[in-house]
């Protein structure tokens, strides 16, 4: 379990909602993305999940793909990603977004050291598979690193206690069950009842992303959960006016701010 000295938990358990920002690792050049990390923290980024590039991200929309592919053609993406991580968590707690092929194909134990040792305070295996969840998670025990899990809001109750074995730092309640990159509505009671079995299931802070497409919508959610992390829209930012990246945070924490974001979380 956390401890009130954590970071991360200190973060998540504050009477307000955080503000998590997605960013893909090897978009750009070393001294280009620490200059981006440093905006979007000034911009009111309070956590960064930093995204350790995939060729088959599933989960993901064309944007988030997009960014991955542009970061497989620049090189060595795992050593891309340790190098985001150094930087971007003496900013802000941080936690690495995977995949679980590159976890299988560098060593869980490997890699589980390699961003500890880098700072991270977790690793998200978005798609983690069950027969080696057990592995995945001593792994990542035995190298300090926290272990969120996404759980699909389609997991019934009797299956809740198992889909959250092992995890700690937060659980992932997703917004949307499309793809990153959703902008249409989001049903926002059922992604309230989903937050509560959540919370009934476990002690964990939740987190939710996927379809948080604009600052009101963030700020509709905020009162259900411990964090929103915005993806797509920064994402979409830095591959195309890396400058407007900051803006766009801006304006999502500020939206986390309002009188509506601050109510009390259900």
């Amino acid at each position: 379990m956390l401890t009130t000295a954590d970071p991360l938990h200190a973060l998540l358990t504050q009477p307000h909602c955080s503000l998590g920002v997605f960013v893909p690792a090897g978009l750009h050049p070393v001294s280009a993305e620490r200059r981006y990390l440093d905006q979007l923290a000034q911009a009111g980024g309070d956590l960064f999940e930093v995204g350790l590039a995939t060729e088959d991200a599933v989960l993901d929309g064309p944007v988030i793909q997009a960014a991955y592919h542009r970061a497989l053609r620049s090189g060595n993406v795992l050593d891309a990603a340790v190098r985001a991580v150094e930087h971007a968590a003496g900013l802000r707690p941080t936690v690495v977004m995977t995949y679980w092929e590159p976890v299988r194909r560098h060593g869980p134990e490997h890699l589980a050291r390699l961003f500890a040792d880098a700072g991270a305070a977790g690793v998200m295996v978005v798609d983690l598979p069950a027969y080696q969840a057990a592995r995945w998670h001593d792994a990542a025990r035995e190298a300090g690193l926290r272990t969120p899990r996404l759980i699909p809001r389609t997991t019934p109750d009797t299956s809740l206690p198992a889909a959250v074995a092992g995890a700690s730092g937060w659980l992932y309640a997703p917004a949307s069950t499309a793809p990153t990159g959703y902008q249409g509505p989001l049903d926002l009671p059922a992604l309230g009842h989903f937050t509560r079995r959540l919370r009934g299931a476990s002690p964990l802070p939740v987190v939710s992303g996927v379809g948080i497409s604009t600052p009101a919508l963030a700020a509709r959610v905020a009162p259900v959960v411990d964090a929103v992390v915005i993806g797509t829209p920064v994402v979409r930012a830095l591959a195309t006016d890396p400058d407007r990246a900051a803006e766009v945070t801006a304006a999502f924490a500020q939206a986390l701010h309002t009188p509506t974001s601050r109510e009390t979380r259900a």
